[in-house]
């Protein structure tokens, strides 16, 4: 899958709306007859694709978005059966399949249209557009923190409403009563007058007949019985007594074992191998030349490796040998150079007259910031079973997009994405990682050599040389303040933009902004990456408002809040996390308090970080969070994403660091590449606020502010301005050379 934005979106064509697949639209002998020998037994009814109603009154969410540890599957259950009134305890869940019937239109549009209200007589024909779009793309992807925004709100909470209705209408035919003295309640239809109940299920098989409602009332938040509540996650129980299967779980008759080892350089390709080398060691099966990476196929997984680690590979290197670490920052500054000399960036926001401002200005502030690389590192290594048999092809993994998987695997093996079946497990991690099909199709090609299942496996070092990476990047600023050290503007340019495209923009009122970018490509992949570019831009501006309230003698706090007075809900939840943390109170010596607030994905967290600096290094002792999603939906489930976030950014933070040698990536494993460790763990504290504003997301926000919180509170602790992460790189126990260059 190749890069998503919004604007590569637009234009092709998914934004203008269409006709779909959407839990609201499936009418009698349309699209349930595709749909019913993928999701259903002979005698439920099926209302759309996102729902059926079994005759033992069980209601069964079919949610189109996979679990990786986010909680996704429970939440848009809830939202579902809230609409539906359905009896949470007799609700169940299941994964949609990947086929072209489950394209995710209701992400597409809810990314393409964000709020827009269509009216009823238009969402047919747009849904319709869309759903068909996102089968020309591929499109079943769980990622960008989207799923209750757009998933949830546009096919879970309207297919349950929906449904509901035609119960109410089907149960008033067969009473004969008005539908207004019907009420639904716990998966039953009552009617008081005549003391008279029936089950949802009761009714199911007429109501099914009936059209559904394009646009039905949904409830308002006091109406709400199940969301906003905390139902335990009905992915936990079977995480915790060890029955949960992941896609390494994957065990088939008669399945054999595959190591891979890509050329160490991207782009590089096999020049040669001596197979026959490894040939007499146990196990071994096969080798197999898949371009750019050897397979080796044994009995069992360390069978395959071994001989692997003996193989003699001989890769080129296309060229992408000279690439290092240095010279591509070094690249970086000189594009950025010639760009800013040339005067032709391209620009973000352009608001005011930036030059002006900063020619009158009775400060100037300059600061450079830069960010590594980093990996996904997820705690399940890369691995794909894949079997190809009579014309077919399945595969069993954990993927953020199994469609799109599907499609890729087919393509890769020159069959059509209808013969291949993806069984999508629990995902041991994605954070962006797993939405790139690069295993499913190594799995596939190597798969369609054999005549049996193979289980293919990416060692840790491995999966650590050929991720797709976060970006590395440099952001420059300057800033102009007055006598009394308010900032009149704001000059911001940077390397490289990614997704979203607002990530870099400020919420702060500074009259005269410039937020400008230069490209300068290298040949690393790239790769989403927990909150994509949020999570170093957040890093960029938060540090350096920072440095200009320090500049101008201002509590970091207050000067934030002064600059947001036209931004309540960002007020609202700085201030939070402000009260919260003690802000203001004193701190132990060697203690540091540091803050930041940052929106994304439509959610906007602040966090206040307390860091206690001794002899170097740094403890994290607590970490305050404030988040206003709109509505949490499952509030456990959001502090729990929160503290997620929280780890994750921490860890890139203090330690995240991919650095290209000759070409290749240096790290390997996590002796090299280390993690946040439980010792080194801070307590967290998160507080929501439910705003009423339109749904953020969950998964991602809270990873941005937590870089920029930590670093702001080595600053106050210690005097030493972090500008480059992670912060590991710095003797914290020295003084920072690198101040802040004021003129």
């Amino acid at each position: 899958m190749g890069k998503w934005s919004r604007r590569a979106f637009i234009t092709s064509g998914v934004a203008a709306g269409g006709v779909v697949v959407f839990g609201v639209a499936i009418r009698r002998g349309d699209r349930a007859g595709k749909v019913r020998e993928l999701i259903a037994g002979p005698n439920d009814a099926i209302f759309d694709i996102w729902l059926k109603i079994s005759p033992d009154n069980t209601v069964t969410a079919i949610v189109p978005h996979a679990e990786m540890g986010q909680g996704v599957h429970t939440t848009l259950a809830m939202m579902l059966a809230d609409e539906l009134d359905a009896d949470w305890s007799k609700v169940s869940i299941l994964e949609a399949p990947s086929d072209k019937e489950y394209a995710n239109y209701a992400l597409a549009r809810g990314y393409a249209a964000g709020d827009i209200d269509f009216p009823a007589w238009l969402i047919d024909s747009v849904d319709g557009f869309l759903f068909r779009a996102t089968q020309a793309m591929g499109l079943q992807i769980t990622g960008g923190s989207t799923s209750v925004k757009t998933t949830g709100q546009i096919a879970m909470r309207v297919t349950g409403a929906a449904t509901r209705a035609v119960l109410l209408e089907a149960a008033a035919d067969e009473w004969q009563v008005p539908v207004d003295e019907l009420t639904a309640q716990d998966s039953m239809i009552l009617h008081t007058a005549s003391e008279r109940s029936a089950s949802y299920a009761s009714f199911a098989t007429s109501a099914a007949k009936m059209r559904l409602p394009s646009k039905p009332v949904l409830k308002g938040s006091d109406q709400f019985r199940i969301m906003g509540t905390s139902p335990q996650r009905r992915d936990i129980p079977a995480k915790v007594d060890g029955s949960a299967k992941f896609g390494i779980d994957a065990n088939l008759p008669g399945m054999k074992y595959a190591a891979v080892k890509g050329a160490p350089v991207f782009g590089g390709t096999v020049r040669s191998y001596d197979a026959e080398s490894i040939q007499d060691m146990p196990g071994v099966r096969k080798v197999i030349d898949l371009d750019d990476a050897v397979a080796v196929v044994a009995d069992g997984y360390w069978q395959a490796k071994q001989a692997l680690d003996r193989l003699q590979v001989e890769f080129d290197d296309a060229g992408n040998s000279d690439w290092e670490q240095g010279n591509i920052f070094k690249q970086f500054s000189r594009d950025l150079d010639a760009s800013a000399g040339a005067g032709d960036e391209d620009t973000d926001v352009a608001t005011g007259d930036t030059a002006a401002a900063l020619a009158g200005a009775n400060q100037v502030i300059n600061a450079e910031y830069r960010v590594p690389f980093l990996a996904h590192a997820t705690m399940e290594p890369m691995n794909c079973t894949a079997w190809v048999h009579d014309g077919e092809c399945e595969l069993w993994l954990g993927t953020q997009n199994p469609f799109g998987f599907a499609k890729d695997a087919g393509d890769a093996i020159g069959i059509d994405a209808d013969k291949v079946t993806v069984h999508n497990q629990y995902l041991g991690g994605g954070f962006g990682r797993r939405a790139f099909s690069d295993i499913a199709v190594q799995a596939a090609r190597v798969a369609a050599e054999v005549h049996y299942p193979v289980k293919l496996v990416w060692s840790r070092e491995e999966d650590t040389r050929h991720d797709h990476y976060r970006q590395a990047s440099i952001s420059r600023f300057q800033a102009g303040l007055d006598a009394d050290g308010n900032a009149l503007t704001w000059h911001n340019h940077y390397v490289n933009k990614y997704d979203p495209e607002e990530a870099p923009h400020i919420p702060y009122a500074i009259d005269n902004q410039r937020i400008v970018y230069t490209k300068s490509d290298t040949h690393v992949p790239w790769g989403f990456w927990r909150s994509v570019d949020h999570s170093l831009h957040a890093f960029f501006t938060e540090s350096f408002i920072d440095e200009i309230a320090v500049a101008a003698g201002r509590d970091p706090y207050q000067y934030r809040r002064e600059l947001l007075a036209n931004e309540p809900r960002f007020r609202a939840v700085l201030d939070l996390a402000a009260s919260k943390a003690g802000w203001g109170e004193a701190l132990p010596n060697n203690v540091g308090r540091g803050i930041s607030i940052h929106r994304s994905f439509g959610t906007i967290v602040a966090q206040v970080v307390d860091a206690q600096v001794v002899d170097g290094d740094v403890t994290v002792q607590r970490v305050v969070c404030a988040v206003d999603a709109g509505f949490a939906i499952h509030p456990d489930g959001m502090a729990a994403q929160m503290e997620s976030g929280i780890a994750y950014g921490m860890t890139a933070a203090l330690y995240g660091e991919i650095s290209i040698r000759h070409g290749a990536v240096a790290q390997s494993n996590f002796h090299d590449y280390p993690m946040l460790r439980i010792d080194k763990a801070p307590v967290v504290e998160t507080h929501i606020i439910n705003s009423g504003e339109s749904l953020g997301g969950a998964g991602e926000p809270g990873t941005p502010p937590i870089a920029p919180a930590l670093t702001n509170a080595i600053y106050d602790a210690t005097g030493i301005r972090i500008r480059e992460l992670p912060v590991r790189l710095y003797d914290l126990s020295k003084p920072d050379r690198r101040e802040t260059d004021v003129a």
